[in-house]
């Protein structure tokens, strides 16, 4: 896979535009995109999972672009100034809104977010983001902001961040903020467990089948976030959401476990993907 001259124009000419400096201040109600998550996310399987309207975010593109630049201008000082909650939420949000930014820049002539990018680089390593005075990329911000040693080690970050494919934990209806985190971050994570499409305790096998996040950051589960210091123990808590009946649940708690991960659905999670 390449990308095309045109395409690096587009990112060039996005992270251009997303380092204008708004000099209000950040809303950390994050109403501007809390609006187009609303109109443009339709939840699915009773909100276990969502499908994104791109098309829409394509009409209001200008709109989106709005946000991105209202992110772009908090500075690092003004970022370090923000609580802990604050700062969680600011790094969801963008990841999730400029990861749909940079969907845009092929869409509708793609069938995967991996259709960005090309052999040397993937899409999560391009930096075109302008964010706290440095231009990053997605992973910058997924992985060297958000999942960095002793900043905020919570694994739950795993189901709040989009990387706009169907194999994914859904992109939220709304956006994040800091008042209501935690019981978001929860909420993300019983819907995400409770999706059989993508973690289910599978009887006939005797094994369970989990999404191949819990084995590309099962790392990020011995942290010992809210008591849970192994992806064993995380299943364990779980087990209600993984299976029906109580043998199932008992066997779920068990250290001995049988796990296995699931393929991932690259394909891209836009409206009718998963028809």
């Amino acid at each position: 896979m390449t990308i095309k001259r045109r395409d690096w124009l587009v990112l060039a000419a996005s992270a251009a535009f997303t380092g204008v400096s708004w000099s209000q201040g950040l809303d950390h109600r994050h109403a501007a995109w809390s609006q187009l998550l609303s109109q443009h996310v339709v939840l699915l399987r009773n909100g276990q999972a969502s499908e994104v309207r791109y098309a829409g975010f394509a009409a209001q593109r200008d709109d989106l672009r709005r946000y991105l630049s209202s992110l772009s201008g908090v500075t690092r000082a003004e970022f370090d100034a923000f609580t802990k909650a604050q700062q969680m939420a600011f790094f969801m949000n963008a990841y999730n809104a400029f990861t749909i930014e940079l969907v845009l820049t092929r869409y509708p002539n793609l069938k995967s977010i991996k259709d960005v990018g090309n052999l040397l680089s993937s899409p999560w390593k391009l930096r075109w983001i302008k964010l706290l005075g440095d231009t990053v990329s997605l992973d910058d911000i997924e992985h060297g902001l958000l999942r960095k040693r002793g900043a905020y080690d919570d694994p739950r970050i795993h189901f709040a961040v989009n990387c706009a494919s169907i194999g994914c934990p859904m992109l939220r209806e709304e956006a994040y903020v800091p008042d209501r985190l935690e019981q978001q971050l929860d909420q993300q994570t019983r819907r995400f467990m409770s999706d059989r499409t993508r973690n289910r305790w599978n009887e006939p096998l005797g094994r369970l089948e989990v999404s191949r996040i819990f084995d590309w950051y099962a790392e990020d589960f011995r942290l010992g976030h809210k008591g849970i210091d192994s992806l064993q123990r995380f299943v364990a808590t779980h087990a209600p959401l993984l299976a029906d009946k109580e043998a199932e649940r008992t066997r779920l708690q068990s250290p001995q476990v049988v796990i296995h991960f699931l393929d991932y659905d690259w394909r891209l999670n836009q409206i009718g993907a998963a028809a």
